[in-house]
């Protein structure tokens, strides 16, 4: 249940990526069967604080620990830990401080970041941190002088506006500590408000509420009996100016379709309840309603909507 940018690293290096399944049972990294996905020719594990699919939190923590066992036992060859938080690295720290997931583990080597998201700076910035110089081999550094002066560089592109950095360089000074724990508070309040919403319904089963970061995640219910699908309450919500993706899981679970809600900071208690009031709405007229099933191209009527999509295909 990773982000893309995975699949793209992996392709463009030429390296070889083993991805763990998640299931129902286990909505984040499994620390069951994890190191089963490890041998000699492991370079690192990724761990994700705020996984894509769901907003949910792998344990960092548990991996730390099952990462020293396994480098005890291969002191010559260890393994590391990077921890994607692109979602929830600008906001564990402010709301759960005592979580361990960062570089008070032994194993963690190196965290990023998007300061556009939870860090509220407009697209797009993103932020790499390693756990020290040993950490960041000094020939992935590279030195010019061409600007005037001697200067480091280790971005795969090179010319692109200091805009956002200065955005963000601005926003950590003005909100500083209690702001953003003021901001997220605020924000995860109204989106816990809205999973409290969306499960009252009856017919969705909330798979994440916002217990940890501002999203909501949610399936229909096995028992529930509609002719509609989530693709197409995206559908009906999209026609009200509101964006509530459908979309399938991972490989392992795709036949599983759920629906996911990202909140913003500006995204206030008043909008919640806009939302929630045109979400009950679009169901009413749904369920009032008669789906009309066109035939596949086998002549059966068994095809599922999968809404709109931008592929052009």
């Amino acid at each position: 249940a990773y982000q893309v940018c995975w699949e793209k690293f992996c392709r463009y290096w030429d390296i070889e990526m083993r991805t763990v399944p998640i299931d129902l049972d286990h909505l984040s990294l499994n620390m069951d069967t994890v190191m089963d996905y490890v041998d000699e020719y492991t370079i690192g594990i990724v761990a994700i604080l705020g996984i894509t699919y769901t907003g949910k939190y792998d344990d960092v923590k548990a991996l730390d620990n099952l990462v020293e066992k396994y480098n005890k036992e291969h002191a010559d060859m260890p393994i590391r830990i990077h921890v994607d938080a692109a979602s929830g690295g600008m906001v564990a720290p402010f709301i759960d401080p005592e979580l361990e997931w960062d570089f008070r583990l032994k194993n963690v080597w190196s965290i990023s970041t998007s300061g556009h998201k939870y860090g509220l700076v407009y697209p797009g910035v993103g932020w790499v941190i390693w756990r020290s110089k040993e950490a960041l081999p000094e020939e992935l550094i590279f030195w010019v002088s061409y600007l005037g002066g001697k200067e480091a560089t280790m971005a795969i592109n090179f010319s692109r506006s200091a805009s956002q950095i200065v955005g963000q360089y601005y926003m950590l000074l003005r909100n500083g500590f209690k702001g953003y724990k003021e901001i997220h508070e605020r924000t995860l309040e109204v989106a816990r408000y809205m999973a409290s919403e969306i499960e009252k319904m009856g017919i969705f089963e909330v798979l994440e509420g916002a217990e940890q970061i501002p999203i909501i995640c949610w399936k229909l219910k096995d028992d529930v009996d509609v002719e509609w699908t989530l693709y197409d309450l995206a559908d009906r919500l999209r026609m009200q100016g509101w964006m509530v993706p459908a979309y399938p899981m991972p490989e392992n679970i795709k036949d599983i379709d759920v629906q996911r809600l990202v909140l913003r900071q500006d995204f206030g208690m008043n909008l919640a309840i806009l939302c929630i009031k045109d979400m009950k709405k679009q169901i009413e007229i749904l369920n009032n309603s008669r789906v009309i099933v066109p035939n596949n191209e086998n002549g059966d009527n068994n095809y599922v909507s999968k809404g709109f999509d931008h592929s052009g295909r």
